[in-house]
Order: C-alpha cells, then sequence, then structure tokens
C-alpha cells in the first residue's frame, strides 16, 4: 500500500514552524517566493512567537505537536 505524500504547503508550514520554534533565521527559507515560501513564513512567525512564549524543549512538545499534525 502506498504514502501518500503530504500536501506541499502543508509541510512548508511544517518546517517553517519548526525552524522558527528552533529559533532559527528566517534567511533559513528553501524558497524565494511564491506560496510555498509565503506558507514557511507563516509557520516560522507562528514558530518564533511560541519560542519567545518558552515553548521549547520538553515543555513545547504538546505545542509542537498540536501545531505540526493539525494544521
Amino acid at each position: 500500500m502506498k504514502r501518500q505524500k503530504r500536501d506541499r504547503l502543508e509541510r512548508a508550514f511544517q518546517k517553517g514552524y519548526m525552524a522558527g520554534v528552533e529559533g532559527k533565521s528566517k534567511e533559513l527559507c528553501p524558497k524565494d517566493e511564491g506560496p510555498e515560501h509565503q506558507q514557511w513564513m507563516n509557520g516560522w512567525r507562528e514558530g518564533r512567537g511560541d519560542n519567545w512564549d518558552g515553548y521549547t524543549g520538553v515543555s513545547g512538545i504538546h505545542r509542537v505537536n498540536e501545531v505540526v499534525i493539525h494544521h
């Protein structure tokens, strides 16, 4: 049985979120423009906000799962 690939925009958001929550620079976005770039940046912004709010390490596991899985 083949596994279905995740939607590319959803994946871009998740990758951006993970970069943001890890405190990485937004300059690491793999796309320069377009919808994937926008979704990555949206995820990055949300991830940076969670990073600033202290959702890092063990205290942030529930938040990461909430955002990454349910987005």
